[in-house]
């Protein structure tokens, strides 16, 4: 009874700073500033959504526990204190600690973006943008500086022409389910290989291997992610598959010599770029990019071969020599994180249960609602609003002509199409608020 009200109490004192809080921060603004003030509702939603993610990374953590930071976003992912951190710091010597600070708001804010782009280079794009050429595009091909920052708009288009489509070739919802793929020694303690072909689209990384490894990992290959070392051996990756039709997506800046192989091997694979837009300060690694890619596309994510045991000894790939890999235990906080924001789901040789329930999920109404005062708290464009088009901080009209196919698209696709008004939203590489430059259908 003691205990009850004294919760009871904390309770109470705790909702009279947020109104406090709150009050304060919203005398003497102008109108443009109040609509970032967090009204009640918003503080609760993030009280609301920070609460049950303790619980979630506590159901579903395999020992890792989550606790609150200083305000409403920050929170703090920590090992068992048994765990044996392997990983170095090349720079420093510095072993890889056991506890991760992360921002709850900027993830919430952030992969709601993700799920509303379109994360592949395309023309137009690049012809959207202000001085797109000159600063823009040369930074994504080889030998950039001698192109003269793409001056010469016809020598940089023919760099690029055999990876940039004029529009975008794949849309928000386009599939249903999707798997991503990782690499890591853990996938040969399972039989996942079955499970994995059910996928609607399959997507892998680099040059990991299918054949010899189907039980483990499958054979079906929609898309592969590219680091710049893969993209170099383009010819070698694109025989993994050998159908040809895998779709190969390079997520760093082209080279002469990948430009050369697909017009004398010849390589019949469809190859993209990615933008260089990074989403939250985690996105660096392959896999990352490959979650980033499947969660624009996709209805629903599943990830296989990410994880690092409790207690790891080594990070291991499932076809190749033992490797210290990067920040094993960082990532698997992060991938932690995104599952208990209902992002993504993890399977691995310790959640072998297929249909496993992820407990403590917030609903699609709580993730709303989190989203909205997120985006205000971090004053981003457009903050605070339910319109799918607050955050273009770039508008252009987009042709009749030019627009996207919506032929033979699935039901959630077009409903898709429709929330977003028919507009195509591309982000903003470092942009002040996070700004989206979209394209806009004629009338």
């Amino acid at each position: 009874m003691k205990t009850t009200l004294q919760l009871c109490f904390l309770a109470a004192i705790s909702s009279s700073l947020v109104a406090i809080f709150i009050y304060i921060s919203g005398v003497s603004r102008s109108p443009a500033e109040a609509r970032f003030v967090l009204t009640e509702d918003d503080a609760s939603a993030l009280l609301s959504l920070q609460s049950g993610f303790r619980q979630c990374v506590k159901a579903n953590g395999l020992g890792l526990e989550a606790e609150s930071g200083s305000d409403y976003c920050r929170v703090t992912m920590r090992f068992p204190s048994d765990t044996v951190p392997k990983w170095k710091d090349p720079k420093t010597g510095e072993v890889e600690g056991l506890s991760f600070d992360f921002d709850l708001c900027e993830a919430v804010a952030a992969w709601e973006h993700v799920r509303n782009s379109t994360t592949v280079l395309t023309k137009e794009f690049i012809d959207s943008l202000p001085n797109g050429w000159e600063e823009y595009a040369w930074r994504r091909i080889n030998k950039g500086n001698l192109l003269n920052q793409c001056q010469n708009r016809t020598l940089c288009l023919e760099k690029l022409a055999l990876v940039l489509p004029e529009t975008p070739p794949y849309v928000p919802r386009q599939f249903g389910r999707c798997a991503v793929i990782g690499n890591s020694g853990d996938l040969l303690k399972t039989n996942f290989g079955a499970e994995i072909d059910g996928y609607d689209a399959v997507f892998r990384e680099n040059g990991a291997p299918i054949q010899n490894y189907t039980q483990y990992v499958g054979r079906k290959c929609t898309f592969r992610l590219l680091n710049r070392g893969s993209a170099k051996a383009l010819d070698k990756v694109a025989e993994l598959d050998g159908t040809g039709k895998e779709v190969l997506i390079v997520k760093t800046t082209i080279h002469d010599i990948m430009n050369k192989m697909i017009r004398e091997v010849p390589i019949s694979n469809p190859v993209y770029l990615m933008l260089g837009a990074s989403f939250g300060s985690a996105a660096k690694g392959t896999g990352l990019k490959a979650l980033e890619f499947a969660l624009s596309i996709c209805d629903s994510v599943d990830m296989y071969g990410f994880t690092v045991d409790p207690g790891y000894k080594e990070w291991t790939r499932y076809f190749s020599e033992s490797r210290q890999g990067h920040t094993p235990l960082h990532g698997r906080a992060y991938y932690q994180m995104m599952e208990c924001l209902g992002l993504i789901k993890i399977h691995s040789p310790m959640r072998t249960e297929f249909n496993r329930k992820v407990d403590w999920l917030p609903s699609q109404a709580a993730l709303s609602a989190a989203r909205m005062a997120s985006e205000k708290l971090l004053r981003w464009v457009g903050g605070g609003t339910s319109d799918p088009l607050s955050a273009c901080s770039i508008i252009k009209k987009r042709d009749k002509a030019k627009a996207p196919s919506m032929s033979g698209l699935r039901e959630a696709a077009i409903r898709h199409q429709k929330y977003v008004r028919g507009a195509t939203m591309y982000p903003l590489e470092h942009s002040p608020g996070h700004g989206m430059l979209c394209m806009i259908p004629e009338i």
